[in-house]
Formats: C-alpha cells, sequence, structure tokens
C-alpha cells in the first residue's frame, strides 16, 4: 500500500511543508488547489514530519496552518491507492485495519511530539481534517472557519479518532450529536464546546496563531513539554484502546455495501439508500 521505509518527500509531491522561524516549526498543509485534501500519503507524510520535528532542538512548538482558502476538506477520493483490495471480504476488512492503524500510529507521532501544537483554522475542516486539527494541543480558528464529521452519511464510521476527541473536550453528547447527524458548526459554536480556543477575523487568523506560537516558544521548554505530558497523560487514559476499537469499526464499515452506496451517491449528488449490509 505505502513504502513505511521511505522517509523522503518527492519533490512536487509535497502534501506538507515544514520551515523554522525563532523556535517555531510551521508546518503547511499545502495542496490549496485540492482544498488540503486527505490521502495516505499524507499521513506518511505527517509522520515523517513528525519524527524530523521531535528530534529538532530549535522547534520548541509547531504551528500547524494549512495554504489556501480550507485547512482541510476531508478525504481526497481522487488520490491514489485510496481503494484497498483483498482476496476476500475478511482479508480486505484485515488490510484496512491494519492500513488505519498505520494512520493511527503516525497521528499518535504529531499528536504526542513533546512540542506544543498550535493550529490555525480556516475555511472547510471536514473529516480528516477536523480530526487533524482536534490533536492540535490549542486550536485557533477564523470566524469562516466549518468544522463537521460527515462520516456516517456516506456510511463509514469515523476512523482517526476524531469523535472520542470531541467526547474529551465536549463531552459524550456533542461527540454523538456530531458524527452522527455530520451536522456542521461554525467556529463560534466549536469555541462555545471548547473545541476551540479562540475565534478571530480571517484577516488576523495568521498573526493570531504566530503570536500564540511565539508567547509559547518563548517560555522554558522543559516546563512547557511538561505541562503538555502531564495534561496529556490525564486527558487520554483509554484513548489507545478505544482508537484500536476504532480500526476495526472503521475497517469493517469501510468495506460495507453501505459504504459503496454512499459513496456512489455523494459522487451522483443524491441522497444514499443504506441497507446495513
Amino acid at each position: 500500500m505505502i513504502d513505511t521505509l521511505d522517509h523522503t518527500v518527492p519533490k512536487g509531491e509535497e502534501r506538507l511543508s515544514l520551515r523554522v522561524e525563532d523556535g517555531v516549526g510551521v508546518l503547511t498543509l499545502c495542496r490549496p488547489e485540492k482544498l488540503n485534501g486527505w490521502s495516505w500519503e499524507a499521513s506518511r507524510q505527517l509522520g515523517v514530519f513528525a519524527d524530523r520535528i521531535r528530534f529538532d532542538e530549535r522547534i520548541r512548538v509547531v504551528l500547524l496552518r494549512a495554504e489556501g482558502r480550507a485547512f482541510c476538506a476531508g478525504i481526497d477520493v481522487t488520490a491514489p491507492g485510496g481503494a484497498i483490495t483483498g482476496r476476500s471480504a475478511a482479508e480486505r476488512t484485515e488490510h484496512y485495519a491494519e492500513g488505519i492503524r498505520w494512520v493511527h500510529e503516525r497521528f499518535a507521532a504529531f499528536a504526542r511530539l513533546p512540542q506544543p501544537i498550535v493550529a490555525a483554522v480556516q475555511g472547510y475542516c471536514l473529516g480528516f481534517g477536523f480530526e487533524l486539527a482536534l490533536m492540535a494541543d490549542i486550536r485557533i480558528a477564523a470566524e469562516d472557519a466549518v468544522f463537521a464529521l460527515p462520516e456516517t452519511g456516506i456510511g463509514v464510521a469515523v476512523d482517526a479518532g476524531g469523535d472520542l476527541r470531541i467526547a474529551r473536550e465536549a463531552g459524550a453528547g456533542w461527540a454523538k450529536y456530531l458524527a452522527l447527524t455530520g451536522r456542521r458548526i461554525d467556529a463560534a459554536t466549536a469555541a462555545r464546546l471548547g473545541l476551540v480556543q479562540q475565534v478571530t477575523p480571517v484577516a488576523d487568523l495568521a498573526r493570531e496563531a504566530a503570536g500564540t506560537a511565539a508567547v509559547i516558544a518563548a517560555a522554558a521548554p522543559l516546563a512547557v513539554r511538561a505541562v503538555k505530558r502531564d495534561v496529556d497523560a490525564y486527558a487520554d487514559q483509554g484513548m489507545a484502546a478505544a482508537l484500536d476499537r476504532t480500526a476495526l469499526a472503521a475497517a469493517l464499515t469501510l468495506t460495507s455495501e453501505d459504504a459503496r452506496e454512499g459513496y456512489a451517491a455523494k459522487a451522483a449528488r443524491r441522497p444514499p439508500r443504506f441497507e446495513g449490509r
């Protein structure tokens, strides 16, 4: 599926880019023409950059941002490698489960960086994009930001733990409401639920997010890292086991007839006809 031993990012195939400025590692989603749609390759590159950031002594904080009018509009269904195959339904499900666990490992390497992560979110922040933003320690949203987990509407489970993180931040009721309905919420609602920590005018997003990152970068590095570790140890209790269940649930739904119908209906712009199989 993916050469996980390849720690390079081919020129012209970048899904993310990294630059270091004054103690801040600026990690940018750089496919604006695709609304920064996510893919297996994007997950691989996230893991590559997480490994680089972890041991870069110049980086005291990470600023996660995106080019263009959207943070990330979800899965890029046109990206290569999207369809996992198998000789049987059971083998295909197993392959999906392992693929999703592999993605979880890349995301965990990012979320568990010793350096705090500040996310600057604008425009669409949907599906995988929402899940990625939820892995940041602090989220700052522009007033035009829109958040949603639309997966059940196309027949699949939430597969990267976004619903679990919403439950952690906003409570189980809101996690179920957002994941089961797929409804979109604006930045003000996300802030009221505790899913973002600050809302700013679109024109001020870059300045506000960079300012927050700069404040963290100027603080004592050992103390900053200790605070992140301690809070995460408390907040993430049970997360690993829950993500393991998530991988299996996602694999079963991704290989279902309902998922096939959901994607076909979305492409045809018609309501799906789910049969629970």
